[in-house]
């Protein structure tokens, strides 16, 4: 049943194990999420991380759908990466003393982490097509574009008024 050794000798067997990644990546960032809502203060941001929870979990629910569909193997794999990039998230954010630097922090985190999800279901989505799997090619795809609308929502919260906040909360100080 777990097996990380497994060797990956086709296009297919890359995908499988990039599908289990990406179910251990989503269902790390929506458990952080919900604490990092908590920790933003500004309401416009707390939603946009309600819409990506939900995001995360059709995610979470499409790959466990194709999973048990039996289209792929069962592995049990954790992404270290995502894993990565939450303990570096945190770390930056209990330094944040200020709630207008933690919301531009908490932007930040998002971002990064989203540009990163972004690869992956792009690169996915390429792989499944190749495959002629057109359904997870689909899924992959819509993924994508879920990433690239977090991505707008977060730049333009952040252009629009958490930065400016930000560097204002900063001047007050000096």
């Amino acid at each position: 049943m777990k097996n990380e050794n497994q060797p990956i000798v086709t296009l297919h067997n890359l995908l499988d194990y990039d599908v289990h990644k990406f179910s251990n990546a989503e269902a790390q960032l929506k458990h952080v999420l919900t604490h990092w809502k908590v920790q933003a203060s500004a309401v416009k941001l707390k939603t946009i991380i309600d819409q990506y929870i939900d995001f995360a979990e059709d995610h979470i629910r499409h790959i466990e759908k194709y999973v048990l569909q039996g289209k792929i193997a069962v592995l049990s794999v954790n992404n270290r990466i995502m894993k990565a990039f939450i303990d570096e998230a945190n770390e930056k954010i209990a330094l944040c003393k200020d709630h207008e630097v933690k919301d531009a922090c908490l932007i930040e985190a998002i971002q990064q982490i989203n540009l990163f999800k972004l690869s992956m279901y792009g690169t996915a989505a390429s792989f499944a097509k190749e495959l002629d799997m057109t359904k997870m090619a689909a899924l992959f795809h819509a993924a994508e574009m879920d990433e690239i609308q977090i991505d707008n929502e977060l730049t333009d919260i952040a252009e629009q008024e958490i930065n400016e906040k930000a560097r204002k909360a900063i001047l007050l100080r000096l």
